[in-house]
C-alpha cells in the first residue's frame, strides 16, 4: 500500500517536489513536538502554583494530552524523514547517474518501478 502512495505522490508532483513535501511535512511535526514540549512545561509550571484539585486535574490532563501528542509527532517526524531519505538514496539512475529525474512506470505492493527521464534506464525503488 505504501509503495502505491509513493508512486502516486511521484506521479502527481514529481520526485523532487515529493521529496521536498515529505521533508516539510516532517519538519512541521517537529514544530508540533516543540509546541507540545512547551505545553507540558507550561502545564507543569501551572500545576505547581494552583492548590485546588480541579486545577491540578486539569493541568495533569494537559500534561498527558501534550505528552501523547508530542510522542505521536516525534514518531511521525522520524518516520517521514527516514522514509524520505531511504527513497532518496535509491533515486540515482544506475545508467547515467542522474539524481531525481525519474518517472513512475509501475507500482506494486512494495516496489515502485521507475525510469530515468534522461536515458530511459529502468530500476526499482523499494519502499521501506
Amino acid at each position: 500500500m505504501a509503495a502505491k502512495q509513493l508512486a502516486e505522490g511521484i506521479r502527481k508532483h514529481g520526485f523532487r517536489k515529493w521529496y521536498e513535501r515529505e521533508l516539510l511535512q516532517g519538519h512541521a511535526h517537529l514544530v508540533l513536538l516543540v509546541l507540545c514540549t512547551l505545553g507540558v512545561l507550561g502545564a507543569l509550571e501551572a500545576g505547581s502554583r494552583f492548590t485546588s484539585w480541579a486545577d491540578r486535574l486539569t493541568d495533569g490532563f494537559a500534561v498527558l494530552a501534550c505528552s501523547a501528542a508530542g510522542v505521536w509527532a516525534l514518531r511521525r517526524y522520524l518516520y517521514l524523514l527516514t522514509h524520505a531519505e531511504a527513497v532518496a538514496h535509491q533515486a540515482d539512475c544506475p545508467g547515467c547517474g542522474t539524481y531525481g529525474r525519474l518517472r513512475v512506470v509501475h507500482a506494486s505492493a512494495q516496489i515502485v518501478r521507475v525510469a530515468c527521464r534522461q536515458c530511459e534506464q529502468q530500476w526499482d525503488i523499494a519502499d521501506p
